[in-house]
């Protein structure tokens, strides 16, 4: 028997592990962020909260379904916003954006002259002349694809 939960872990594993590694990447390594990169969080997030429900529903074989599809359609924006990001970080083609700091509130003149400048166009890390958006790029569209690939494979109902 096929199990009927598979979709719903796989659309909540993936983003928690691409949210995780972002953030060991930059609390651990020091690799902080630019704009574009918060971009990408943000529709992983998105994804854990809609999975979770999908999970939290899973009596309701449709609401289930369609949560999982929406987290899918989350991770695969995080994925495209992630090749746009490198296309940025590889030059083919310019950002909308200036990289600029969003404020979060009073801050201090001293924290905002020792806060990192990042730049939206340059990799900060590369693997195989990957960057971390390119990476991003890829997992989150390869889960989405496997998150409707195991959608359309599970029964509809339970047996």
């Amino acid at each position: 028997m096929k199990s009927r939960l598979g979709a719903p872990i796989a659309a909540l594993a993936a983003p928690l592990l691409l949210y995780g590694g972002a953030l060991v990447s930059q609390f651990g390594f020091g690799l902080h962020p630019c704009e574009m990169c918060y971009w990408q969080r943000w529709p992983h997030q998105a994804a854990i909260i809609l999975a979770l429900l999908a999970l939290l529903l899973r009596g309701n074989d449709k609401a289930m379904r369609a949560l999982t599809m929406l987290a899918a359609l989350a991770i695969a924006v995080s994925g495209v916003i992630g090749i746009y990001h490198a296309g940025v970080e590889y030059g083919f083609w310019e950002g909308l954006t200036t990289c600029a700091t969003g404020s979060g509130g009073p801050v201090s003149l001293d924290a905002i002259m020792n806060a990192p400048l990042i730049r939206c166009d340059t990799a900060q890390w590369t693997l195989f002349g990957i960057s971390l958006a390119g990476f991003n790029a890829i997992f989150s569209l390869g889960a989405a694809a496997l998150v409707l690939t195991l959608l359309r494979l599970r029964p509809t109902s339970a047996a």
